[in-house]
């Protein structure tokens, strides 16, 4: 792993330790390097109502967006699984607000990483802002 790497795994480390799975004891933690360089982190946060629990990349994205930033360079997320587990379908979806095309997804478990993407391999012709209607 590269330096900027490093510190985005070890600050969603950090964080995955503090997320709250009591139901499922799936623990993700997520990392989000924006444009300006800042590294913002969430945890997945369950819920007894389970379609209301957020996931980690919400959760980051959520705390990116609430100090006014917009776009993200570099995603990456620590998941509990021993093998390769990328975001989900919404996450994908929430990641591709504030992403270009080339954003870095990085997928890892807690014994590193397993995968890089860009979003346009995570998410290929997705749907975006530029598809809506300005007017």
């Amino acid at each position: 792993m590269d330096d900027t790497t490093r510190a985005l795994f070890d600050a969603a480390l950090r964080v995955q330790e503090h997320a709250h799975a009591p139901y499922s004891n799936y623990h993700v933690g997520c990392s989000v390097l924006t444009s300006s360089g800042q590294i913002y982190v969430g945890a997945n946060i369950e819920n007894a109502a389970y379609p209301q629990g957020l996931c980690a990349e919400a959760t980051a994205l959520a705390v990116m967006a609430s100090h006014g930033e917009r776009q993200a360079q570099v995603v990456l997320t620590v998941c509990d699984s021993e093998g390769l587990a990328t975001s989900c379908g919404g996450c994908r979806q929430k990641i591709r607000e504030f992403a270009t095309s080339e954003t870095i997804i990085h997928a890892c478990s807690r014994n590193g990483l397993w995968a890089t993407y860009t979003m346009d391999g995570l998410l290929p012709d997705s749907f975006g802002p530029e598809h809506l209607s300005t007017a």
